[in-house]
């Protein structure tokens, strides 16, 4: 694992160690990736509850209830889909926070309108959800890592702006 996910995984952990919130992930593209960069850092089971794999439509819908309706017609590469895993998960997880991550990671799969290197990161909670979209295709491996790590700060910002920067 790179140093920059060790170091954001222990800044995670710095943050929401004593809080008695919960961190989980819904995760698509990176099958996996931002739970194992979470747990990298010992402690994480004071707060990081699991993550729920949903590399097909079928499981985003059956387990974290995205729309069917919204996988048909804007695909799972869409903004909405990300933010329906973050809300999907923490109600499944039953945790305070989520991130997910759904995309086309590469080398195929890419479409005119969703090219690879697409992936939607999402954060937040049922009231609140932050969203980034990554657009560069830099080959599969780097996709995924440059997913990890986005995916990984963009939840740190996130949560440390909603405790006002104290952690």
């Amino acid at each position: 694992m790179e140093l920059e996910t060790k170091v954001l995984s222990h800044q995670i952990q710095e943050a929401m160690y004593n809080n008695n919130e919960t961190l989980s992930t819904a995760e698509s593209c990176t099958g996996g990736r931002i739970a194992e960069s979470i747990i990298a850092t010992p402690g994480a089971s004071q707060y990081f509850k699991g993550g729920i794999v949903s590399y097909t439509n079928e499981v985003k819908e059956n387990l974290l209830h995205v729309s069917h309706e919204v996988l048909e017609e804007q695909t799972a590469v869409c903004e909405e889909v990300a933010k329906e895993m973050v809300v999907g998960a923490c109600k499944a997880l039953n945790t305070t926070y989520a991130i997910s991550a759904t995309g086309v990671a590469g080398p195929t799969g890419g479409t005119p309108d969703i090219p690879v290197g697409t992936i939607w990161i999402a954060c937040g909670n049922s009231d609140d959800i932050r969203t980034f979209k990554l657009t560069e295709d830099f080959g599969r491996d780097i996709n995924l890592e440059i997913a990890t790590n986005k995916a990984l700060h963009l939840f740190l910002d996130y949560y440390k702006e909603k405790h006002g920067g104290n952690q």
